[in-house]
């Protein structure tokens, strides 16, 4: 990207989306997304003339470098590494060095650094995984660029404005992946299906391999199980599940949930 573009600090980048993104759902699309082409043109010195007969061919091409999906909306992550310099692009470090594959990674970052308990992330406690983050990229950041990154990192992903993120505002943060339970339909397989999708389940959240759930996977299960019938819970709605399962499934009262308890919790018999 040319760098009278791409030349942005945080603060600049958080005005850039939020003036784009006006329905505030976290992406732009449509109209917006045009807007924002257009922006990008007249950043690059081109006429109106000019804008609207190339405005096609670099939405396409764009789209096609930047863009990590086809579904015609641009992300905050894409719209970061079209505009922001690498020294800058604050969003593109969770890519880097958070790569999550599942919600077990996922929740034991919640974990670590919701350290109060209180099923919300604090300005505090992210700016303390931000600064996490750039130690291990072994790279300097002052203090001042630091809060700098968390206030921003505030603005854009505190929906409600209450000072705080809850697990799906982190959930953005990070790009978790796609639900892995979505993958299964349990009710509509043979006996024979339905034990091999459990063990497909099973290993994916056991991800110490020591063939019992718990701490973070446990969780990880937990989020994803709800979210299928509860879009949006919150840290509180996950702990209450998390209490409620580990009651019916721990029979053994090891605080782990093996994986013949799991079965004949979610009502399944299988010989292991």
């Amino acid at each position: 990207m040319d760098s009278t573009v791409a030349n942005l600090d945080a603060a600049s980048f958080l005005q850039i989306w939020t003036h784009f993104d006006f329905h505030d759902n976290g992406f732009i699309e449509g109209k917006e997304l045009d807007e924002f082409f257009r922006y990008i043109m007249n950043k690059l010195g081109l006429s109106e003339d000019e804008t609207g007969d190339k405005l096609p061919r670099l939405k396409e091409n764009l789209m096609s470098l930047y863009g990590t999906n086809t579904d015609g909306r641009l992300q905050i992550h894409e719209m970061a590494n079209m505009l922001l310099p690498e020294d800058e692009n604050f969003l593109l470090l969770f890519r880097r060095e958070t790569p999550l594959n599942s919600s077990v990674e996922f929740m034991r970052i919640w974990r670590n650094y919701d350290a109060d308990g209180s099923g919300y992330i604090s300005s505090g406690e992210l700016k303390s995984f931000l600064q996490d983050l750039f130690l291990q990229q072994k790279r300097q950041i002052s203090s001042d660029k630091l809060q700098e990154y968390t206030d921003t990192m505030m603005l854009l992903f505190d929906k409600d404005r209450d000072g705080r993120l809850d697990l799906n505002d982190l959930a953005r943060i990070l790009a978790l992946k796609e639900n892995f339970l979505l993958k299964f339909e349990m009710e509509a397989c043979t006996q024979e299906e339905r034990k091999r999708d459990f063990e497909k389940i099973f290993a994916h959240y056991d991800v110490s391999k020591t063939g019992a759930l718990e701490g973070p996977e446990v969780d990880g299960f937990v989020k994803d199980m709800m979210e299928l019938v509860k879009p949006g819970i919150t840290g509180a709605d996950l702990d209450k599940f998390r209490k409620s399962l580990m009651g019916h499934c721990d029979v053994n009262g090891d605080g782990k949930i093996q994986k013949n308890e799991l079965a004949l919790c979610l009502g399944l018999k299988f010989n292991f």
